[in-house]
């Protein structure tokens, strides 16, 4: 048999499901790491429950894959995860999302491999939404999701730092409401509210213009001038707001 008589044998078998997200759809490619927990708290040491480190590391993997070829108009981090919004024109891949949740998670698994020094993995899915209210509606969730697990994780290593094993820690945060979980920690000293709006709501990344110094070697002056970069906001607006703030980014893509 030649060599192309095999190669469109065999090809189809890896090509039989390849499903393209369908034009017009808006795509959300979210990021979740693979046993992060342990990674964090056992391996690496990192403070429980927020580490700057692992909060740098995370921001570092989003401004990678939002530049690693995938036209991607804002990315957003919270706890092990990440939610890339794709330009709704992108024709990466063809939109094949084999390709596209491939390339994105072994992207951001090389990246943050290198950053912790130690294998690591993050697995991909990507959502197709139909309208701009969705794309709003799906960061929404996200973010308010990041609220819901910092009030959680402070409670629960409070309890474990009282000496309350995980299965304790869990026990007594179920069922427990948030203004109960909030007294909670405000009987222990800390004030949820004042606590750094990073660990609360997450962070996002867009691309905006920013202001550069240069030289102009033609009269070897210094020069100003502003270059499209990444911008990373670590004070994200709370409800209405941040939907706002998501609309916004979409309709200038």
């Amino acid at each position: 048999m030649k060599f192309d008589e095999l190669d469109a044998k065999m090809r189809v078998f890896e090509t039989a499901h390849d499903h393209c997200a369908l034009p017009g759809l808006f795509l959300v490619a979210r990021l979740d790491g693979r046993g992060f927990t342990r990674l964090t708290k056992e391996l690496l040491g990192f403070e429980a429950p927020f580490d700057v480190r692992f909060r740098d590391t995370m921001m570092a993997v989003v401004q990678h894959v939002m530049q690693c070829g995938i036209d991607c108009v804002y990315g957003y981090t919270q706890s092990d995860e990440i939610s890339l919004l794709l330009h709704p024109a992108t024709q990466a891949f063809h939109r094949k999302e084999r390709k596209l949740n491939s390339v994105l998670a072994g992207e951001a698994s090389g990246v943050a491999s290198l950053r912790f020094q130690r294998p690591v993995a993050f697995d991909c899915r990507i959502s197709q939404l139909p309208t701009t209210a969705l794309v709003v509606d799906y960061f929404r969730w996200r973010h308010e999701d990041a609220g819901r697990n910092a009030l959680n994780a402070h409670c629960y290593w409070r309890l474990r730092g009282e000496g309350g094993t995980p299965e304790v820690a869990n026990a007594q945060l179920s069922g427990m409401s948030t203004s109960a979980k909030n007294e909670f920690l405000f009987q222990r000293g800390v004030n949820f509210d004042k606590l750094p709006a990073w660990q609360k709501r997450g962070l996002g990344v867009a691309w905006g213009q920013v202001a550069v110094e240069g030289r102009d070697p033609r009269t070897d002056t210094v020069v100003q001038t502003t270059r499209r970069r990444l911008v990373i906001d670590e004070a994200l607006p709370m409800g209405d707001e941040y939907a706002a703030y998501v609309s916004r980014l979409l309709a200038e893509a």
